[in-house]
């Protein structure tokens, strides 16, 4: 079921992996995804709320989550909650990303956050070495 398939870049096979970005800022969504699709061997998915995520996952299963803390109705972390929680799911990462991260309820999980303003270079390095 997962979403992952092989590419040809000369004589190395690349597994494509795919991220899934939930980010209710379009612009914001848009450019993450753009800079995982153009800037790393992984294909990354938009959704703007956690009950789309939710919903994606059902025919779906990503390598890695990009959450936004601050969504509309479901905060990143009652996301990641309910994510972790589905069977398959349990083990996938996620990266946290906000201006104002709830730094008690990151810690208390052991989820990696960023802050925004994001620092792209880390930003895609810490994808990569999550999916390697």
């Amino acid at each position: 079921m997962a979403h992952n398939r092989e590419q040809n870049s000369g004589e190395e096979n690349v597994t494509v992996k795919t991220v899934l970005v939930v980010e209710d800022d379009i612009g914001i969504g848009n450019f993450l995804v753009q800079a995982i699709s153009q800037e790393t061997a992984h294909h990354a998915l938009l959704v703007t709320d956690g009950f789309q995520a939710l919903k994606t996952v059902a025919g779906l299963k990503p390598s890695l989550f990009i959450l936004d803390y601050q969504l509309p109705k479901m905060n990143g972390i009652e996301l990641y909650d309910q994510l972790h929680a589905t069977k398959g799911l349990e083990e996938i990462p996620a990266i946290v990303i906000s201006a104002r991260l709830p730094r008690h309820e990151i810690e208390k999980r052991k989820i990696l956050a960023m802050s925004k303003p994001l620092e792209l270079d880390d930003f895609l390095n810490t994808i990569e070495r999550l999916l390697d």
